[in-house]
């Protein structure tokens, strides 16, 4: 069974950086797809970026490409998401799910075969 823990939300300034962390116990992530998401209170959930473990790919949303990177430490069995340039936009909870590839990276970034899900960390960007 694949268990995942997301860290590192916290409040920030408008320009500021965090880095979230996806930690996975249970399986290895070698050869899983992990997405991250997030949602905000009375929006629908939005899919930011997707990599595919096995080769590295990656995809973003346009509303945070250029200003987001998702990363894998497989050692670590772990994938970040490093945050920069941050807007008030940008509040939300912010979730990692997984699967297990092949998926195809557009259709992880709407959380399809993502069977496994964290329970999410907040990211408020406040003045």
């Amino acid at each position: 069974q694949l268990y995942l823990v997301e860290s590192g939300g916290d409040l920030v300034q408008p320009g500021g950086s965090l880095r979230l962390s996806c930690a996975a116990s249970g399986v290895t992530l070698d050869y899983y797809a992990i997405g991250w998401f997030r949602q905000a209170p009375g929006k629908e959930r939005e899919g930011l970026s997707c990599i595919d473990n096995s080769d590295g790919s990656t995809i973003y949303a346009d509303s945070v490409k250029g200003r987001f990177t998702i990363a894998r430490d497989n050692a670590k069995n772990t994938v970040y998401l490093q945050m920069d340039s941050l807007k008030l936009e940008d509040t939300a909870d912010y979730y990692c799910a997984a699967g297990e590839v092949p998926i195809g990276m557009n259709g992880c970034l709407f959380g399809y075969d993502l069977n496994y899900w964290g329970q999410g960390t907040p990211v408020t960007v406040s003045a």
